[in-house]
């Protein structure tokens, strides 16, 4: 089309507008349940963890962490073998890790397993610090953290964190902070010398903190506890305590979105919680989601700036042939915080995706 300069600004004016408005319109729009997929297998599950960049999403359960596609939730594959409580990846090796014991390292694109990797404790949650490109194991046992090079798997140290670790965040600048479940406070490690510098007390606002978010940018922390269902605001420099905001029943899992400025903690009761920055000494509860029972560990897409959750619940039971004992039926196993928890036997997998 042949079309003279002042129309092409004009459209192009006109296309930016539109553009803006949508964008707008999109924030503004309410979180809801955009996506789900079900499979049935056995095990109970912990966390889950969404490889952004990979587009995969790992799901420790049974024996083995189960792997799907980021984007359609279909299987793609699974590493055998492996009891896990959660995963982690490194994006510029390619190597994917699961906190089970032992370590199981692999390579993301393949899925194959390269090696196993002795720790002591119980391996539970699990992260991938990008400064030092290092994968920290956590125990609620001695040694509280091990500290592995993501790049070979080598042990390079452990840390004692002073109580059982339960959700790290890293600001990518040097600093790890790990709410400490038992002490009710937050460590910070010093992830180059591997030495803990502080512990910032809750100050009796909240116990039993079980999922973390960090605004790095603002330096901001949210502890999201159990006793009572709150939210703890924080600053990331000095400990200071800025807020309570409320939050569902059962949290054990949470994170900050930087793309919407917002922190989000899942519960057990089957709620998503969602709490706007609106400054760095203002925040509020923006929305809070309905998901699914016991749905109370998250992972964050963050390039959808989508939330994925993860649930189980029992299959259906078979009908019994006319004159069988029909079998018991399956109890559930509800658990406050971490635990690979679940109904015995055959059951569910359900994924959650939460958007706009």
């Amino acid at each position: 089309m042949n079309t003279k300069p002042w129309v092409a600004a004009v459209l192009t004016v006109a296309g930016s507008v539109a553009g803006f408005a949508a964008e707008t319109a999109s924030a503004g729009e309410p979180y809801r349940i955009v996506n789900t997929a079900q499979t049935l297998g056995e095990g109970g599950i912990d966390y889950v963890f969404a490889d952004s960049d990979g587009r995969r999403l790992y799901v420790p359960r049974g024996e083995k962490v189960l792997v799907f596609d980021l984007d359609t939730l279909k299987p793609t594959g699974a590493i055998p073998n492996t009891r896990a409580r959660g995963a982690a990846v490194d994006p510029k090796s390619h190597h994917g890790f699961a906190s089970s014991s032992p370590v199981a390292m692999w390579d993301t694109k393949t899925l194959e397993l390269i090696k196993t990797i002795p720790v002591e404790g119980r391996p539970d949650g699990i992260l991938f610090e990008p400064l030092t490109e290092r994968i920290y194991v956590l125990s609620h046992s001695q040694p509280n953290a091990t500290v592995i090079d993501a790049k070979d798997g080598s042990v390079v140290g452990t840390i004692d964190l002073g109580g059982a670790p339960e959700q790290a965040a890293s600001d990518g600048q040097g600093h790890l902070y790990v709410d400490i479940e038992d002490q009710d406070n937050i460590a910070v490690v010093d992830v180059k010398t591997l030495k803990v510098t502080a512990h910032y007390d809750l100050g009796g606002k909240g116990r039993g903190p079980a999922g973390l978010g960090l605004d790095a940018k603002n330096h901001i922390l949210f502890a999201f506890c159990h006793e009572p269902s709150v939210a703890v605001v924080l600053s990331a420099i000095d400990g200071k305590i800025l807020a309570t905001v409320p939050i569902g029943r059962g949290t054990d899992g949470g994170g900050f979105n930087p793309n919407t400025m917002e922190a989000f903690s899942s519960q057990g009761d089957g709620t998503l919680t969602l709490i706007k920055e609106n400054s760095p000494m203002s925040f509020e509860v923006s929305q809070t989601v309905q998901t699914k029972s016991r749905a109370k560990t998250c992972t964050l897409d963050t390039q959808k700036n989508q939330i994925v959750l993860i649930t189980t619940e029992p299959a259906p039971a078979a009908t019994p042939a006319p004159g069988a004992t029909p079998p018991p039926p399956v109890a559930d196993n509800p658990q406050r915080g971490g635990g690979r928890g679940g109904p015995r036997g055959p059951a569910f997998l359900d994924i959650l995706v939460v958007g706009r």
